[in-house]
C-alpha cells in the first residue's frame, strides 16, 4: 500500500493558517509566537519562575499577539486609523506585562495601599483585556466581563450608585469603588492573574503546544489512518473511523472546533459518499470532536482546572475520566452502527483503504511520546515537566525518524548528504512553526481565562457565588432534578457567549456551593458535571458551534445539523446525570459496586440508544420503544432493587428484538432451489 490510500494528506502538504498585512508585522507576530512558546519551555522544563512573574509575561506577549494577528473589525483591512489604535493597544499590551514584573516588589509592599500609576495601569490592563477578548474569543465573553464590572461598580458605596437601585433586592450589595476593583482584578491573586490564568499559562500552555508539534509532525494524519485501518470496512466505516479519530486527536488537541476541522476535512465527505444524509455526517463529526474535550489526558483545559479547584491530584482527575470518555464515545459509536445497519450500509472497499501493519511501520513512534507522558503522570511528576518532556520527546523522536529515512533515501539514491541536509532544514522549519501554531492555537483559550478572572474575583467580591445559591434552592425547592435542569439551561447561556473553558469557570464557580454544600453532590463529581454540561453549547441548538463548523463542510443546514449533533451527543447529558445518583463511579467504591455500576450505566445507554432509534438488531414496535425509556429512566434510580428490576426487563426486551432479528434475516434469505 503507498500512502495515497491514506484519506489524509502528508504533513508536508497541509497549509497552516496565515495572516495577510504587511511584512514586518508577519514576522513580528512568527517572532512573538516562537519567543512566547520558548520562554513557556524554559519556565516548564528549566527554571520555574514566580506567580506573577509567570502569569505577568505569558499574558502581556498574548495580549500583543491578539492585537497582531487580530484586527479590530474582522470584515475590514486595517487602514491607518486602526494601525493606530492597534499600536497603542500593542504598546498597552507590552507595558501591562513590563509594569507588574519590573515594579511588582514595590507592588507587594505596598498592598492595599495602590499609587495612582497602579490604578491607571490596572484600569488600562482591564481595557486591554476586554478588548482583546472581543477580538480573540467573541463579544458575548466581553460582554459578561464589563457587565460583572458594572455590577460590583453598583451599590449605596460604589462608584455607580444609581445603578444599585435596579438590581433586585437579592442581587444587592454595598457597592464598591473603581480604585478597589482595579487593585482586585490587577494586582491581587483573584482576578485577572488568578488561577484561571495561572493553569492556562502552565500546564495548559505546555500541551497545546504538545498538540501543535503531534499535528506538524504528522502525528494527526497517523491517528486518522489509524482509525480508517480498522474500521474501514465496517458498516458505516467512515463515521466510526471520525468517532476514533476524534477520540485520539481531541484527547491532545482539547478543541472540538479544531478537532471538526481537522478529522472533518477527511471523514465528512467519505460518510456522504457511504450514504449518510449531509446533516448526519455533520452531526456525527461534531458529537464525536465534543468528546475530544472530555477525552484524557488533556480535556481542554478542563483536567488542569479542575485539579486546581478541587485540589485532586491532576492523575487522578484522568484515572477516573476515562471511563466515562469511553462510554461517551461508544454511544456514539453505537448510534453511528444503528443508522449504519438501518439504512442498509456497507464499508469502504478494501483497496481505498490504509492496511493496519503500513500505517504502524509508518507511525508507531508517535505513541512513544503518548505513552512517556502516560507514564511520568502516573509516577508523579508534575503536570507541567511532563508536559516539557513530551514536547522534547516528540521532537526528538520526529528528528530521529525523518534522519533515518534521509539516510535510506540518500543510501538508495546516492545522495545521502543532500538528502540530510535538507531533512535537517526541513525539520528546524517544522520546529519554528510547532512552536509558532502552539502560541497561536493558546491566545483565544488564555485570553479567555483572563476574562473569567475578571468574573470570578467579582463574584469573590460582592459575594454573588452565595446569592446565586440561595437562588438555585429557591427556584429549584431543593429538588435535585429541578437543579440540574437549572445548571443545564445556565450552561446553555453561558454558551451563546463564552467558550467552553470560561463558561466552566464562570458556572462552577456560581453553582458549584451550591451543588455540594446544599444538595450533597460529592466536590470532584460536582465539577465533572459542570465540565461535561459546558460543553453543551458544541452541540446544542441553538448555537452548536461544532455543529456550525461541521455544516459547513457538509454542506448541510446548520440548524438541521446542530439539531442531529444533540441527538447524538446525548451522552453528554445522560452520563454526568447517572455520576451524581451513583458516584461511586467516580468517587470509588467495592469492586462489585463499581461493576454493578459500570454495568447499569453500559445497558443504560444501549438501551436509551436503541428507544430512540426504534432498532437494534431490527426494528421496534412502540410499545417496546416505550418500556425500554421507562427502563432507561428507572436505571437512574439509587437502588439496586430498581436497578436489578429495570435491567431485567431491558435485557429482555433486548433479547426479544434480537431472536425477531434472527427471524428477518433467515426470512430474508433466498431458500435453496
Amino acid at each position: 500500500m503507498t500512502d495515497s490510500k491514506s484519506p489524509v494528506p502528508s504533513p508536508d502538504t497541509i497549509s497552516f493558517p496565515t495572516d495577510s498585512g504587511p511584512r514586518p508585522v508577519l514576522w513580528l507576530i512568527t517572532l512573538l509566537a516562537i519567543g512566547l512558546s520558548l520562554f513557556q519551555m524554559y519556565s516548564a522544563g528549566i527554571q520555574p519562575l514566580g506567580l506573577f512573574y509567570q502569569r505577568g509575561i505569558h499574558l502581556a506577549l498574548v495580549l500583543m499577539l491578539a492585537f497582531l494577528i487580530f484586527p479590530p473589525m474582522n470584515k475590514y483591512r486595517r487602514g491607518p486609523i486602526t494601525w493606530l489604535i492597534d499600536v497603542a493597544f500593542f504598546a498597552a499590551a507590552a507595558y501591562s506585562g513590563f509594569y507588574l514584573v519590573f515594579y511588582l516588589d514595590d507592588i507587594i509592599n505596598r498592598a492595599g495601599f495602590w499609587s495612582q500609576t497602579d490604578i491607571i495601569v490596572a484600569c488600562m490592563t482591564t481595557v486591554v483585556v476586554l478588548e482583546a477578548s472581543r477580538r480573540a474569543v467573541g463579544f458575548g465573553l466581553t460582554l459578561i466581563g464589563i457587565i460583572a464590572i458594572l455590577y460590583a461598580l453598583a451599590g449605596p458605596r460604589g462608584a455607580l450608585p444609581w445603578l444599585g437601585e435596579w438590581l433586585p433586592g437579592i442581587l444587592n450589595h454595598r457597592g464598591y469603588t473603581l480604585e478597589r476593583i482595579a487593585g482586585q482584578l490587577y494586582l491581587g491573586q483573584e482576578g485577572i492573574y488568578g488561577m484561571p490564568l495561572g493553569v492556562a499559562a502552565t500546564f495548559v500552555f505546555i500541551f497545546v503546544l504538545f498538540g501543535a508539534f503531534l499535528e506538524v509532525t504528522g502525528a494527526g494524519k497517523f491517528f486518522i489512518d489509524l482509525a480508517f485501518a480498522g474500521t474501514g470496512r465496517q458498516r458505516g466505516g467512515p463515521a466510526k473511523a471520525a468517532v476514533i479519530a476524534s477520540a485520539s486527536m481531541g484527547s491532545i488537541s482539547g478543541s472540538s472546533i479544531a478537532n471538526v476541522v481537522t478529522t472533518g476535512a477527511f471523514t465528512i465527505p467519505l460518510m456522504k459518499r457511504l450514504g449518510y444524509k449531509p446533516a448526519q455526517a455533520g452531526g456525527i463529526e461534531a458529537a464525536a470532536s465534543t468528546g475530544g474535550q472530555i477525552m484524557p489526558p488533556l480535556m481542554g483545559a478542563g483536567a488542569f482546572l479542575i485539579a486546581e479547584y478541587t485540589r485532586v491530584p491532576y492523575v487522578e482527575i484522568i484515572k477516573v475520566s476515562v471511563f466515562p470518555a469511553l462510554l461517551y464515545f461508544a454511544t456514539v459509536y453505537l448510534f453511528v452502527h444503528i443508522i449504519a445497519i438501518k439504512q442498509g450500509m456497507h464499508g469502504m472497499a478494501k483497496s481505498e483503504l490504509p492496511v493496519m501493519r503500513e500505517v504502524m511501520n509508518r507511525g508507531w513512534f508517535f505513541l512513544i511520546p503518548l505513552i512517556m507522558l502516560v507514564y511520568l503522570l502516573v509516577i508523579g511528576l508534575s503536570p507541567m515537566r511532563v508536559g516539557f518532556y513530551a514536547v522534547m520527546g516528540i521532537i526528538g523522536i520526529a528528528a530521529l525518524n525523518g534522519l533515518y529515512q534521509a539516510y535510506k533515501r540518500g543510501v538508495s539514491n546516492r545522495n545521502l548528504q543532500q538528502e540530510m541536509v535538507q531533512t535537517v532544514k526541513s525539520g528546524f522549519h517544522k520546529t519554528l512553526l510547532g512552536l509558532e501554531l502552539g502560541a497561536r492555537n493558546a491566545v483565544a483559550v488564555s485570553i479567555a481565562c483572563a476574562v473569567a478572572g475578571i468574573v470570578v474575583a467579582v463574584v469573590g467580591l460582592t459575594g454573588l457565588g452565595l446569592k446565586f445559591s440561595s437562588m438555585m434552592i429557591a427556584f429549584s425547592g431543593g429538588n435535585i432534578l429541578l437543579a440540574l435542569l437549572l445548571v443545564i439551561i445556565a450552561s446553555l447561556i453561558l454558551g451563546l457567549g463564552l467558550p467552553v473553558t470560561a463558561s466552566y469557570i464562570v458556572l462552577i464557580v456560581l453553582v458549584g456551593p451550591a451543588l455540594t454544600n446544599e444538595f450533597g453532590i460529592p466536590l470532584l463529581v460536582a465539577h465533572l458535571l459542570v465540565f461535561w454540561y459546558s460543553q453543551d453549547s458544541n452541540v446544542t441548538p441553538p448555537v452548536a458551534l461544532a455543529a456550525f463548523a461541521a455544516a459547513a463542510i457538509a454542506g448541510s443546514k446548520t440548524m438541521e445539523t446542530s439539531v442531529q449533533s444533540w441527538k447524538f451527543a446525548k451522552g453528554l447529558y445522560l452520563i454526568p446525570l447517572y455520576m451524581v445518583f451513583h458516584p461511586e463511579i467516580i468517587t470509588g467504591g467495592p469492586w462489585s459496586i463499581l461493576i454493578w455500576k459500570g454495568a447499569m450505566i453500559i445497558l443504560l445507554l444501549l438501551a436509551f440508544a436503541a428507544a430512540i432509534e426504534g432498532y437494534l438488531f431490527t426494528w421496534m414496535q412502540h410499545w417496546m420503544r416505550l418500556i425500554l425509556l421507562s427502563c432507561t429512566i428507572a436505571l437512574f434510580f439509587p437502588s439496586a432493587t430498581v436497578q436489578a428490576i429495570s435491567a431485567a426487563i431491558a435485557i429482555l426486551l433486548l433479547v426479544i428484538n434480537f431472536i425477531q432479528g434472527r427471524k428477518a434475516t433467515a426470512q430474508s434469505q433466498p431458500q435453496p432451489g
